[in-house]
């Protein structure tokens, strides 16, 4: 059954990176074969987001076949800023069907005037039709990507009849404080099974595999950051917010 305030599109481009932090040591990266969840949750507040709420991805679907493609990649040096030469295995040709939905934030009490359903999954419909209020990434800045509103389940993905498909240790993503109410920045894994091209992703509070990274305050808002409904009206140019 499809969550409330959910949303459905494509987002597709020439390259993507989800990097594994494992291989990033070295100064080379190495992609996930699939999305993480914090980098769809990145996308999806690249779309639409206010402090109010908290996205939860519920499933992507891989439509393309998962192929790589390395290249040399001129980094930065730290010691002497001269460039050094890295390489970076990117997949190629990806296009991905995602589903998500907003939760209000419990952990930000001081918003909940701006605690309107209809008011931001309209909008948030509204710019998935516009293709995103900011630019879109996979993974990393260099990968462009782009959206377009679709049926989840409609179009033929690669993988539609593969029964199962393992994917190991993943990250899932990263705990902030102002979505847990810990003053902590933590990052999660998991061990997420591909089924017939789809991955259904588990709640952030459902991870197990969490280690902490250091001690970090929420970022402060106030309600007067937030646009009321009426500005958001005239920033989307149109006459209705509600159709």
């Amino acid at each position: 059954m499809k969550p409330r305030n959910s949303i459905e599109f494509k987002v597709s481009g020439k390259y993507a990176l989800f990097s594994d932090p494992i291989t990033r040591v070295g100064g080379e990266k190495y992609s996930y074969t699939v999305p993480s969840y914090s980098a769809l949750k990145g996308i999806v507040e690249s779309i639409y987001w206010k402090p109010s709420i908290i996205w939860i991805i519920d499933k992507v679907r891989i439509m393309n076949e998962i192929k790589t493609q390395s290249q040399g990649v001129k980094t930065l040096k730290y010691n002497d800023g001269k460039n050094d030469l890295s390489i970076y295995c990117y997949l190629a040709n990806v296009s991905y069907n995602i589903q998500a939905h907003f939760e209000f934030n419990q952990y930000r009490p001081d918003l909940e005037q701006d605690w309107n359903e209809n008011k931001h999954h309209n909008i948030a419909k509204r710019m998935v039709e516009k293709g995103g209020r900011r630019d879109v990434f996979l993974g990393t800045r260099e990968c462009q990507g782009y959206i377009e509103p679709i049926e989840f389940n409609s179009g033929e993905g690669f993988y539609d009849n593969l029964n199962e498909f393992p994917l190991g240790t993943m990250l899932h993503g990263i705990n902030y404080p102002d979505e847990t109410g810990r003053n902590t920045l933590e990052v999660r894994f998991w061990q997420p099974i591909m089924k017939k091209g789809v991955i259904d992703f588990i709640r952030p509070e459902n991870c197990t595999i969490i280690k902490a990274i250091r001690e970090m305050n929420p970022k402060k808002f106030s309600i007067e950051d937030i646009r009321g409904v009426d500005e958001e009206i005239e920033l989307l140019g149109v006459s209705e917010i509600w159709d």
